[in-house]
């Protein structure tokens, strides 16, 4: 039996685009903690971004705990577009590799919206969906933390990263913020 990562957060994969192979890290994880959720959109070939974060929206108020988000590429916009529509009860977001906003045409959407939770920015250096300097802007303009991984490609299956480790040690990070700000935040 694994042993719940988590248990006082409702947690929450966002695949991006044509969703998450078997192979792609956000899968793998979702394999070793089956608790975990995640999101299912109806057409994985034509993101919308309203469509999609409405979705994300369906899936957060399922389960009353303060939702972490583990987004990636186009998810990263859904996360961030759900949490400008409604951002009760979101504790934190872990956004890797987001996809750019201009290149699908939603950027009016997404500009200067701070997340108002712990969030990481997670950017490679050779990403093809977004430059690294590109993502520091958007990081900036979500008051999230920018992380710089290095030349990892687009951060997906075919980066090889297996569980992908590094990840995992920013999710127990993002966590720990996110448990920490809400400690201060009642206290």
């Amino acid at each position: 039996m694994a042993i719940q990562l988590f248990p006082d957060f409702h947690v929450i994969i966002v695949p991006g685009l044509h969703d998450s192979s078997p192979a792609h890290w956000q899968s793998r994880w979702h394999a070793r903690q089956p608790a975990f959720s995640r999101v299912r959109q109806d057409d994985w070939d034509h993101p919308n971004l309203v469509t999609w974060a409405a979705r994300l929206g369906q899936v957060r108020a399922r389960d009353p705990r303060p939702a972490l988000l583990i987004a990636h590429s186009f998810g990263c916009l859904t996360a961030v577009h759900s949490i400008a529509r409604d951002s009760a009860n979101v504790a934190g977001a872990l956004l890797v590799a987001p996809a750019d906003p201009d290149k699908f045409g939603v950027a009016d959407m997404l500009t200067a919206l701070p997340l108002g939770c712990p969030s990481l920015v997670v950017a490679s250096s050779n990403d093809p969906w977004m430059r690294a300097s590109k993502a520091a802007l958007w990081a900036q303009r979500w008051d999230s933390e920018l992380v710089e991984a290095g030349p990892l490609g687009h951060i997906n299956a075919d980066s090889g990263l297996g569980d992908w480790a590094a990840g995992q040690d920013l999710l127990h990070r993002l966590a720990e913020k996110a448990h920490n700000e809400r400690l201060a935040f009642s206290a």
